[in-house]
C-alpha cells in the first residue's frame, strides 16, 4: 500500500509517500480502507519530534479517518466489512489502509461524506465534551471562542450555538472572523489589537465570557481569563500559540474562576460513557441537520504536504484534510 512514511523526525518538506506493508487485522481488530484523513496542528508536531511524546520511528502519521471495513479479524461480529466508518488512532491514517481496534471505530450516519467524516470526529467531540461536561454551558452564557476559524474553533462556535450560548469568536484577522460570523457566531474581536479587551467588555456590557473556549494559549489566555465573568469556566484545549501560559494562582482567587482541562485522547479511555452519549448527541444533530460541519480545504493524496503548510501557517479556515481513495 501507499502511506506517508515519516523515518527522522524533520521538517514536512522532508517526508515522503512510498510503499509500506498492508496490514493485517490482530484479535479484536478491523482493516479499514482509508478514503480521507484529516490534518491537524498535533499531526505537524508528530512529525517533527516537537509533541509531548514521541511516536517509535518510522511511523505513518494522521489519527483521524474516513473509510470503509474491509476485513476483521475473527470473532469480530461488528462493525461487518463494506460498513462506512469513522475512526481515531494513535498514528496511521496517511495511508489507504489502517488496522485498528474495533472500540476505536463508530459507524458513520448515513450519507456521511468522508471529507467531513475524517474532520468530524475530534473536533466535535472535544467541543461538546468540553462545554457541555466540562463547563456546563447553559442556555444565555456569554462563550467566547479564542482561535475560532480553526477546525477546533469553529467546532466549538457550532456546538455553543447548539446548547444555546450567545457565542463571541475571537481571531486574527478580518477573513477569519467573518468566516467565524458565516457559520454563527454572534460577534467576532480581533484578539491582536491591544485593546480586544476593551471590545470584550463593551460586548459583554461589564460582565465578561462565562466560558472561554481556548485552544490557543500563549499571552492571550491570559489576558481573556483576566477578562472573565465571576464563576467563570476556563476550558485549555490546546497551545496552537507554541507557549504554555503560567497563570497567576491570584487571578482564578479573585475572579472566582476555574481552570478546565479538556485531553481528547483520555475521553474513551476514562469516560467512555460520556463519550458514546456525545457522540450519540452529534450523530442526532447530524441527522436533523442542526449541524452542518465545516471541512476546510480537500487536497489529493499526492499534495499531504501542502495540508500540513496550510495547517502549521494558521492561515487556515477550518480543519485540513487529504482525500486518499475512493
Amino acid at each position: 500500500m501507499k502511506a506517508v512514511v515519516v523515518d527522522d523526525f524533520s521538517r514536512i518538506e522532508n517526508i515522503n509517500i512510498r510503499e509500506a506493508p498492508e496490514p493485517s487485522p490482530g484479535p479484536g481488530m478491523a482493516r479499514v480502507r482509508i478514503q480521507a484523513a484529516a490534518v491537524g496542528f498535533v499531526d505537524g508536531l508528530k512529525v517533527q519530534g516537537l509533541y509531548q511524546t514521541k511516536d517509535p520511528l518510522p511511523f505513518t502519521p494522521g489519527s483521524e479517518f474516513a473509510g470503509v471495513v474491509e476485513e476483521v479479524a475473527d470473532g469480530v461480529e461488528a462493525p461487518a466489512p463494506g460498513t462506512p466508518v469513522i475512526g481515531m488512532a494513535r498514528n496511521g491514517a496517511l495511508a489507504e489502509y489502517i488496522c485498528v481496534p474495533v472500540t476505536d471505530l463508530m459507524v458513520a450516519p448515513d450519507g456521511l461524506a468522508p471529507e467531513i467524516g475524517a474532520s468530524f470526529f475530534a473536533n466535535y467531540l472535544t467541543g461538546l465534551y468540553a462545554l457541555r461536561y466540562r463547563a456546563q454551558l447553559r442556555a444565555g452564557d456569554i462563550l467566547l471562542v479564542l482561535g475560532a476559524a480553526g477546525g477546533v474553533g469553529i467546532a466549538a462556535v457550532q456546538i455553543g450555538k447548539l446548547l444555546g450560548a450567545r457565542v463571541i469568536a475571537a481571531a486574527s484577522s478580518e477573513e477569519k472572523r467573518q468566516f467565524a460570523l458565516k457559520h454563527g457566531a454572534d460577534e467576532a474581536v480581533d484578539y491582536t489589537s491591544a485593546d480586544w479587551r476593551d471590545q470584550l467588555k463593551e460586548l459583554t456590557a461589564g460582565h465578561g465570557p462565562d466560558v472561554i473556549y481556548d485552544p490557543v494559549g500563549g499571552e492571550v489566555s491570559l489576558q481573556a481569563f483576566r477578562s472573565i465573568a465571576w464563576n467563570g469556566r476556563h476550558l485549555v484545549v490546546g497551545f496552537a500559540a507554541g507557549t504554555i501560559p503560567a497563570l497567576p494562582f491570584n487571578l482564578p482567587l479573585l475572579k472566582g474562576g476555574a481552570l478546565l482541562g479538556v485531553d481528547l485522547a483520555q475521553i474513551g479511555r476514562r469516560e467512555p460513557a460520556i463519550r458514546d452519549e456525545a457522540m450519540r448527541q452529534l450523530f442526532a444533530w447530524l441527522r436533523d441537520r442542526a449541524l452542518v460541519p465545516v471541512v476546510g480545504k480537500v487536497f489529493p493524496f499526492a499534495e499531504f504536504r501542502d495540508a500540513f503548510t496550510a495547517m502549521t501557517t494558521r492561515a487556515a479556515l477550518g480543519k485540513m484534510v487529504v482525500r486518499i481513495g475512493a
